[in-house]
């Protein structure tokens, strides 16, 4: 049985940003040879709590030890000197330097006269990456790997610097499922070694799989610590957010929905063949199909993203011509994108800029905005969607990440939606902020808007939508509805064999 021994503490841990209390007395304990995950909602202070860990923050007041030792971490220099590395969900990667140079950037070993030892610096680079499985070389480009390969360069560059306590933030977000087993191995590889991983994921499943202990916070507490064996999902769900959430999705399916209200044929443009199929009012579709089924590339044609080679549309029964994206706001169809960070949000402007720039021409006399209608909108929507953020002057960019989707949502609700395209809607967010934007989503289709909610997560279909398209290697194969909306059917569909039932 190997040896687990704690390596780090951290005792009546408080922090403040001006009147919010971000942390209230957490305690946290790591060992060695160990996965410890770390959960709660978005805002629950996991991300403060990894940050003064790392050395970004410094705690107004606690104790942290290392090896039974008080320290004080001021920077993340002085944590990669302790062996503390964190890697963020939003990796650091400089795109026009080398694996090597990526992994050994501030470290890098020196030549006799100081000039960098390059090939010192590649062999070294080439043994970790080695013992990482990796596929790629010391010397290709950084900026020419996949986000999978460029997260493993991130945990080359920690094992450059020898850690004992490695961090990672929500890893397997933009992984396919083959990516995320490889991962895995990773992570347990690096946790035989000795190394004490933190591991910070919204995903039950994969905390369930990897995890020694869970410790979860909620509203800048510590609410407990699990052992794997007390792992339950319902147990979690209800530390996290102070309340049972048997009735997640609180759906009844609609037995009858309203009229057509977009309807799409022979649509292809790129990887889609010619799709055909149609949104009704009052009524949530789901699109589901493996990684690289195209399901994003067939809503941005809907969209007019991208140009399409064939396809017509109708809105409520008349043709429209869409060949850009403000053709469809024109028309009242809204498309929220997979990666809110880069396709979505301006993450340094206000939430009232933010969510008002698809109706600033309706809310403007003789070119000047006005400011005070715009105002009474973001407060209206931000109160309806229960957005956490100090007004329409706060800055997006420091809320958590369900904040952020429903300032997106926000966006499109503004300009009174017939079509709303969901692309991965609840990807990063708490289970919280999930529940919440599964109401908002039926609310919606309530007020008579076509849903189409394109989703990775099975269970987010089967427990929100009212018949689901799928997909498979640009190609819609077919619909399923009613009892038939199963993971088996539609995993059939998806990979064209006959699915081995799923747990949910």
């Amino acid at each position: 049985m190997i040896d687990s021994k704690v390596i780090f503490e951290m005792r009546g841990i408080n922090k403040r940003f001006g009147a919010t209390h971000a942390l209230r007395d957490v305690k946290l304990v790591v060992r060695s040879h160990e996965i410890h995950a770390v959960m709660g909602e978005n805002g629950a202070g996991k991300s403060t709590l990894m940050k003064i860990l790392s050395g970004v923050y410094t705690p107004d007041s606690g104790e942290v030890l290392l090896d039974g030792k008080p320290v004080k971490i001021d920077n993340p220099a002085q944590a990669r000197d302790l062996g503390i590395n964190l890697i963020y969900q939003e990796l650091s990667i400089a795109p026009h330097m080398t694996v090597a140079q990526n992994a050994f950037m501030g470290s890098e070993p020196r030549r006799a006269l100081g000039m960098v030892d390059q090939r010192e610096m590649n062999r070294r680079t080439s043994e970790i990456l080695s013992n990482l499985g990796a596929r790629f070389s010391a010397t290709a480009l950084a900026g020419n790997l996949s986000i999978a390969e460029q997260q493993q360069v991130e945990i080359a560059r920690a094992l450059v610097h020898d850690s004992r306590i490695l961090i990672m933030d929500e890893p397997t977000a933009a992984l396919s499922d083959r990516e995320t087993e490889q991962l895995f191995r990773i992570i347990e590889t690096m946790r035989d070694s000795g190394i004490a991983i933190l591991y910070i994921s919204h995903r039950m499943p994969e905390v369930h799989r990897l995890a020694s202990r869970v410790t979860v916070l909620r509203d800048g507490a510590y609410v407990g610590e699990l052992t794997q064996e007390q792992l339950d999902p319902k147990r979690v769900v209800q530390m996290m957010v102070g309340r049972p959430l048997d009735d997640f999705y609180q759906h009844t399916r609609r037995t009858s929905r309203g009229p057509e209200r977009l309807r799409v044929e022979h649509l292809a443009g790129g990887k889609v063949k010619p799709a055909s199929f149609s949104l009704h009012a009052g009524e949530v579709t789901g699109l589901a199909g493996l990684v690289g089924a195209g399901r994003t590339e067939l809503a941005r044609l809907v969209f007019g993203a991208d140009r399409k080679t064939t396809g017509k549309i109708w809105l409520d029964g008349e043709p429209v011509d869409i060949r850009q994206p403000g053709d469809a706001i024109r028309l009242g169809i809204g498309y929220l994108p997979e990666d809110r960070k880069h396709l979505g949000l301006f993450l340094k402007l206000s939430a009232l800029e933010n969510t008002s720039m698809n109706v600033l021409t309706e809310n403007s006399y003789a070119g000047v905005l006005d400011h005070a209608a715009l105002r009474d909108l973001t407060l209206a929507t931000i109160k309806r969607l229960n957005v956490r953020v100090t007004g329409p002057s706060g800055i997006v960019g420091g809320l958590s990440g369900g904040n952020q989707q429903k300032i997106l949502l926000a966006r499109w609700l503004e300009i009174k939606p017939k079509v709303l395209i969901l692309d991965e809607p609840t990807r990063g967010v708490d289970v919280g902020a999930k529940s919440e934007i599964y109401k908002i989503i039926h609310q919606l289709a309530d007020e008579g808007v076509a849903v189409l909610c394109i989703s990775s997560e099975l269970p987010e279909l089967i427990g929100i939508c009212d018949r689901v398209l799928v997909m498979r290697e640009g190609e819609l194969t077919g619909e399923v509805n009613g009892d038939q909306i199963t993971q088996e059917e539609i995993m059939a569909l998806a990979a064209h064999v006959e699915a081995e039932p799923l747990a949910l």
